[in-house]
């Protein structure tokens, strides 16, 4: 077992099966894209332990509390984490977070959109430290996501050989 996945386990955290798509849906573009040292993370959603989406879903402000919106960052942060092991083959293999792209579906006169990416990035630091784990972060609003999704996120990672 490496270190970020001991780390994990003394968190108690498990990393969901890859996700199930809705029926009817497929995907022209992988999960994770390598290309050198560099891995780029598609956007992702929060995943139940089955791998099927995470309820609630809706908007944030409206559907979702704030709490609600950061609990669901924090589950696509461990899909992320579930696809970059499965594309990596060892998540130990990441030397860095470099950067994090957070969207929230916003509803009403809502605009904490950090606040609930925090749920995400207080994961990565929990894990990986604030070395490997410090990253550049945008959060923004959305009108909608896909599939009504709370939270979505996309990130880049260096990767070692």
């Amino acid at each position: 077992m490496g270190q970020i996945d001991a780390r994990l386990a003394a968190l108690g955290l498990v990393l969901p099966p890859p996700m199930r798509l809705p029926p009817g849906v497929s995907l022209p573009f992988p999960w994770v894209r390598v290309n050198g040292d560099r891995a780029f993370v598609s956007g992702h959603g929060p995943l139940a332990p089955d791998g099927s989406l995470a309820k609630p879903l809706g908007k944030v402000g409206t559907d979702l509390t704030l709490e609600q919106g950061q609990a669901a960052a924090r589950l696509t942060g461990l899909a992320i984490l579930a696809s970059l092991r499965l594309a990596l083959g060892d998540l130990d293999r990441i030397a860095a977070w470099l950067r994090v792209f957070g969207m929230v579906n916003k509803g009403g006169d809502f605009d904490r959109f950090p606040a609930v990416i925090n749920g995400f990035t207080d994961l990565i630091l929990d894990v990986f430290g604030p070395d490997a784990g410090a990253h550049a972060r945008s959060a923004v609003g959305m009108a909608g996501l896909p599939f009504g999704l709370p939270v979505e996120i996309e990130a880049e990672v260096r990767i070692k050989p």
